[in-house]
């Protein structure tokens, strides 16, 4: 039996529920599905950067996550069973008007999805579980409308308007569209990831246990996962070892690069093997599907980019979409998903392997706050002489006559900015703040899109009716 809906999202990772909660307040009809027979299980992608916690704020879980998560511990190293000292893990920075959220906030990838997935069906979405994905067809339909028809393993069939893929590095509906992935091998050492409950060592600090002369580079770290009892273990393992997930060969690499008894580690929550990549879709869309998140970008751990990498995904393409699907806007719109994310995936591709490779640190860069669009073709900047924030940039919180922006900004719309200047005549309906001009932003009318960034700069607003009447937010 074929069921019909706008948007179909193949994986219910964060980057799938992300897209599932966006289209979902902007009333798109759109389904969730996942091969698993559950959401998955483990804590692999643990930070959550400040950009992805912008994103929780402008869809409605930030006090959710918050509450489930906490910050990162110091680390601390470890040899013979004595401390060693402490390790900065991270350039730290301050918290800011303009940046609220400065460090990264850990939360185990479990736990983000159950948040997710609460909020998803608090806006009346949905999640299908069990349904594997087998093949799909782009063409049109028995009305002749053009879509997708997305076949699963027990012989259902979905036709969709579009198809999002959201499954994952070893993405089925990424090789069943003949997209190909490049890239290379980051550390040819495979490694462990598994979530233990460990006795004997304080919540206090990330525990690391660098490896001995004799041993290389085969080190282990126990990190506390914030809101939880466990304890995250790390390890990396000689080139051309296959790992082996039992939990008595778990307890033994525990125990032997440790000062841990066997009988202290008391539980193996769940455990996987990698070999650290890094690879790139050859392209992000095929006609009506599209690639987010692992399925179009895979990522060295280091840094932690990866899961935040594929939330922005969503969150780009889940309003080009609504625009698309509700409001009668021109489809080529979808053409500037690939054009704006593509590049910020090669860059953030580019960091995280040099942050595995120790050219790069965890800082400012890996907040993802400075990342843009600058170069868009949905990027307007008509000011000769343009301040700190141009056109194409994160458009960053304020305080505008009592308004923080940020509230402003939250929901499914589009806001204008007036500083320092009047408010244009016709303003359709995009939200209006008035205020005076204030930092980072200068004098200006700034228009900035419903994922946060400024689409449109001026210091009058020539030009700005053509710009918005391109996405029908004018009558």
């Amino acid at each position: 039996m074929t069921v019909d809906v706008d948007v179909l999202i193949v994986g219910a990772g964060p980057t799938g529920l992300i897209l599932g909660i966006d289209l979902a307040r902007r009333g798109v009809a759109a389904l969730v599905v996942e091969r698993a027979e559950g959401l998955f299980p483990g804590s692999r992608g643990k930070g959550i950067q400040p950009r992805t916690m912008e994103v929780f704020d402008d869809l409605g879980v930030l006090d959710a996550v918050r509450a489930a998560g906490g910050d990162y511990p110091v680390g601390m190293l470890w040899r013979d069973g004595k401390q060693l000292g402490e390790h900065r893990m991270f350039d730290s920075a301050e918290a800011t008007e303009d940046s609220p959220y400065r460090e990264p906030w850990m939360l185990p990838q479990w736990r983000t999805q159950e948040i997710l997935l609460a909020r998803l069906e608090e806006l009346g979405g949905r999640v299908a579980l069990g349904r594997e994905v087998t093949g799909l067809t782009q063409g049109e339909g028995d009305e002749g409308e053009d879509g997708v028809t997305v076949r699963f393993a027990d012989g259902a069939a979905v036709r969709a308007r579009y198809v999002v893929a959201a499954d994952g590095g070893r993405s089925t509906l990424r090789r069943t569209l003949g997209i190909g992935m490049s890239g290379e091998t980051v550390d040819p050492k495979p490694m462990l990831v598994a979530d233990l409950r460990v006795s004997g060592l304080g919540r206090d600090f990330w525990h690391i246990f660098p490896p001995r002369e004799e041993d290389g580079d085969m080190f282990l770290a126990l990190c506390p996962l914030a809101g939880t009892d466990d304890f995250q273990c790390v390890a990396r393992f000689p080139e051309g070892t296959a790992v082996d997930l039992s939990v008595d060969a778990i307890r033994k690499v525990v125990t032997t690069r440790t000062h841990l008894a066997p009988e202290d580690v008391t539980e193996v929550r769940w455990a996987s093997d990698f070999r650290p990549r890094a690879a790139l879709a050859d392209r992000f869309r095929e006609g009506r599907a599209f690639l987010a998140g692992d399925a179009a970008h895979v990522h060295s751990p280091a840094g932690g980019q990866g899961l935040n990498t594929g939330i922005q995904d969503s969150y780009n393409l889940g309003w080009k979409l609504g625009a698309v699907l509700r409001d009668g806007v021109d489809p080529a719109l979808l053409d500037t998903y690939e054009e704006e994310r593509r590049p910020v995936a090669v860059q953030v591709l580019s960091l995280s392997t040099s942050v595995h490779r120790g050219e790069a640190r965890r800082g400012e860069a890996t907040r993802q706050l400075g990342l843009g669009y600058r170069d868009s073709t949905l990027t307007e900047e008509t000011r000769p002489t343009p301040a700190r924030i141009r056109a194409g940039d994160r458009a960053p919180d304020a305080t505008v006559a009592g308004v923080h922006l940020f509230d402003a900004f939250r929901g499914p719309h589009w806001t204008l900015l007036a500083l320092g200047t009047k408010v244009p005549d016709a303003t359709g309906s995009v939200r209006v703040v008035q205020g005076p001009a204030c930092e980072p932003y200068g004098t200006g009318l700034f228009l900035v899109r419903p994922d946060g960034y400024v689409g449109w700069a001026g210091s009058t607003e020539t030009g700005l009716a053509r710009y918005v009447t391109r996405f029908g937010l004018l009558p």
